[in-house]
C-alpha cells in the first residue's frame, strides 16, 4: 500500500500517556504550545499530499489499526501543525473535526523514534 503520510515521534510529554485510559492519544508537531506539549506525543510536521480516508490504516511501527472515520480537518491540521487526536474506539462517524478514529484494540506502545505512518 502506498504511504500517504509518515513521521516519527521526537518527544513525549510528561502527561501524554494519561489519555490512553480514554483510548486516545494526541499528536502535535514540535511547535506545540507549552500549555499543551505535556499532553502530546510530538512528531515531525510533514506535508500530506492525499486525503486520509476511511479504510486506510495507521501504523505505529509494527502495530496497525484500520481507520474507521476521519474528521473534516484531520488532513489540514496534520499537515500544518502535526496536530490530531487519534481515538481508538471504532467510531464510524467523526464526531470531532480534528480526530482520526481507528479500530478499538489495545493501544500501541509509543517511544521516541516510533514511526507513525498512514497508508
Amino acid at each position: 500500500m502506498e504511504k500517504v503520510f509518515e513521521t516519527n515521534v521526537i518527544n513525549i510529554g510528561s502527561e501524554a500517556e494519561m489519555f490512553k485510559s480514554e483510548n486516545m492519544i494526541i499528536l502535535f508537531g514540535e511547535n506545540a504550545p507549552s500549555t499543551l506539549s505535556d499532553y502530546c506525543f510530538n512528531i515531525e510536521v510533514k506535508n500530506i499530499e492525499k486525503d486520509i480516508e476511511k479504510g486506510m490504516t495507521v501504523s505505529f511501527d509494527d502495530n496497525t489499526y484500520a481507520i474507521t472515520a476521519v474528521g473534516d480537518v484531520v488532513k489540514k491540521n496534520l499537515s500544518d501543525l502535526g496536530h490530531i487526536t487519534i481515538k481508538f474506539d471504532g467510531s464510524t462517524e467523526a464526531e470531532l473535526p480534528g480526530t482520526l478514529y481507528v479500530e478499538e484494540k489495545e493501544l500501541p506502545m509509543i517511544s521516541i523514534g516510533t514511526i507513525i505512518s498512514i497508508q
